[in-house]
């Protein structure tokens, strides 16, 4: 029989992941994509506005490359530009802290979940989303998954892109598995990430604010750390106009436990006492990031982790790794070069 592997999470990592697994493997494996959110991205987010608002990157901004993964990583940052989905950043970021000699700094034109999509129409796969995995168990031959709706499907390896707290909360035997090995339960416990909000702004074509710069870090402001006109960073001075704001750190993890609806009023108020030109918006969405960016990684930076050998299950995605594209990139590639080996050793 051809194995069934779950690839849980709709990010970069899965996405890269699947798009390796289809390379190796070819349809010598069946492969289904779960994520518990609404869209593919992951912390690659762009979220649409209104019809004539254009988009808006809620997550990540832009991409600094160094010669080093450059280099290491040509195939993938070659593909993309050659599709059209990186381009230089040429617009003006105020703040901008300086980057190793020789490293570029890459834009998304099309909005930074056009990565991730990209990779998962590599990979022939269409992702499910509403997808939350609660219960993970193994019985020697196979891993039974739950859902919270109460789907449960079985699958012949895993991947999880989750993040460790997330993982760690799974129900099923995986969890006793992973309290049996003090090493691992400890290394899952020990990652720790930052936390934020964004506000996503939507405005027309014509009413967008005037500016000098396509993006601005902020850095004696209590709340707001971060600003982008989006569609001028991208190098889309016309058509359509929308605005992200970050937050700092700080204000993110003290109003972790609110809900967006209670932050985005307090943002709008800051952005309007900071930009006080600035037109009304169309439309607004605010975005909580419970797990922004990895403060603390996983010990050794292993790229990866084996939460259970037989049947295999894989933790992976920047967590255990570095917080960048480059993190992503590594930890998939590993990921992706194990299970093609337990595969292949499957059906030999």
């Amino acid at each position: 029989m051809t194995p069934r592997v779950l690839v849980v999470g709709g990010g970069l990592t899965s996405a890269v992941t699947s798009s390796l697994l289809r390379e190796e493997l070819g349809s010598r494996c069946q492969l289904t994509v779960w994520d518990k959110a609404r869209g593919a991205g992951g912390r690659m987010s762009t979220s649409r506005g209104p019809e004539g608002c254009g988009t808006v990157d809620l997550g990540a901004q832009y991409i600094t490359v160094t010669p080093q993964f450059q280099q290491l990583h040509n195939k993938f940052y070659s593909e993309l530009q050659s599709a059209g989905l990186l381009a230089p950043l040429t617009a003006t970021v105020q703040g901008l802290r300086p980057a190793p000699a020789g490293s570029q700094h890459l834009v998304t034109p099309r909005g930074t979940s056009a990565l991730v999509k990209h990779f998962f129409s590599r990979a022939e796969v269409t992702p499910e989303f509403n997808q939350r995995v609660t219960e993970v168990s193994t019985d020697g031959a196979q891993c039974a998954v739950t859902t919270e709706t109460g789907r449960t499907e079985s699958f012949d390896a895993i991947l999880l892109t989750m993040p460790p707290p997330q993982i760690l909360e799974l129900g099923g035997t995986l969890k006793k598995d992973i309290e049996s090995n003090p090493a691992l339960s400890s290394g899952l416990r020990s990652v720790r990430f930052s936390s934020r909000y964004a506000l996503g702004l939507f405005f027309g074509a014509e009413g967008g604010p005037k500016v000098d710069w396509g993006a601005k870090y902020v850095s004696d402001h209590p709340v707001v750390r971060y600003v982008a006109v989006d569609n001028v960073k991208r190098g889309q001075a016309s058509g359509p106009s929308s605005v992200v704001v970050h937050t700092s750190v700080q204000f993110g993890e003290e109003h972790v436990e609110k809900t967006p609806a209670e932050v985005q009023p307090i943002l709008e108020r800051h952005v309007t006492e900071l930009f006080p030109d600035w037109p009304a918006p169309t439309s607004v969405k605010c975005q909580k990031w419970r797990y922004s960016q990895v403060t603390e990684p996983f010990p050794g930076r292993p790229g990866h982790v084996v939460l259970s050998e037989q049947p295999l299950v894989v933790a992976a995605g920047d967590a255990f790794n570095r917080s960048n594209m480059d993190g992503c990139l590594e930890s998939a590639t590993g990921a992706a070069r194990l299970l093609v080996e337990k595969l292949r050793q499957k059906e030999a």
